[in-house]
């Protein structure tokens, strides 16, 4: 029962790598429709979010058949509740992703704004933080998920930078008003999944050491 029970437990790690490997790829994607303009890849990002959402169903289903079957104790009981509150963030950042594919989808059909590097680099940070979360999930890695928490106040700058540049902007070229606001919302999903990425690593740290630090992020 034991050995049975653990080879469930690796079946239910894997499935969580498999959902997250769609999930950063979603998010690679959707950057890069923003950043090229390209809508085929906006569109394509749309469509494949269903996969994100299956996987998320089908670790759900296995997660509530192990913790009914095998009744599991202490890391056993932790790396199940944990999938299951890491899934429901992994599964919001590619409703993130999709997100700025609309928006992407949009602004490529009107004239593009000047080029914001603050933009991109948020983009960066997201992407960053979501792969360290990620990496620090598969090695059971706490001072990596540790890292992905002090990393989201720089987030939250950069998405502040980018709403004040385009507020500035709109101000003075009310043409561009539309098309702002549609940035401003691909910023507010980079940040929102900055901090998506900061709940996966909190859970990282709840599977692996049994310290809830929800909500709070602090230093352990």
């Amino acid at each position: 029962m034991d050995n049975h029970f653990q080879k469930e437990i690796e079946e239910l790690r894997l499935k969580v790598l498999e959902m997250a490997a769609y999930t950063e790829k979603a998010l690679v994607q959707a950057n890069q429709a923003y950043a090229e303009r390209d809508t085929d890849l906006a569109q394509q990002v749309i469509d494949n979010d269903y996969a994100i959402n299956s996987l998320e169903c089908d670790i759900d289903n296995l997660s509530l058949k192990l913790l009914a079957l095998a009744q599991p104790v202490a890391q056993d009981l932790r790396i199940i509740v944990g999938i299951m509150r890491l899934i429901v963030n992994l599964e919001r950042i590619g409703d993130e992703a999709v997100n700025i594919a609309e928006r992407s989808l949009i602004l490529a059909h009107r004239p593009p704004l000047s080029y914001n590097p603050t933009l991109e680099e948020l983009a960066k940070v997201s992407l960053e933080m979501l792969r360290n979360a990620l990496t620090a999930f598969k090695d059971e890695d706490t001072d990596a998920a540790q890292r992905v928490c002090d990393m989201d106040a720089r987030a939250d700058e950069l998405d502040v930078s980018v709403i004040k540049k385009l507020i500035d902007h709109m101000l003075k070229e009310s043409p561009a008003i539309e098309r702002s606001v549609h940035t401003i919302l691909i910023s507010r999903s980079l940040e929102r999944i900055a901090d998506l990425s900061t709940n996966i690593a909190e859970c990282v740290i709840f599977i692996v050491k049994g310290v809830n630090i929800k909500h709070r992020c602090s230093r352990i």
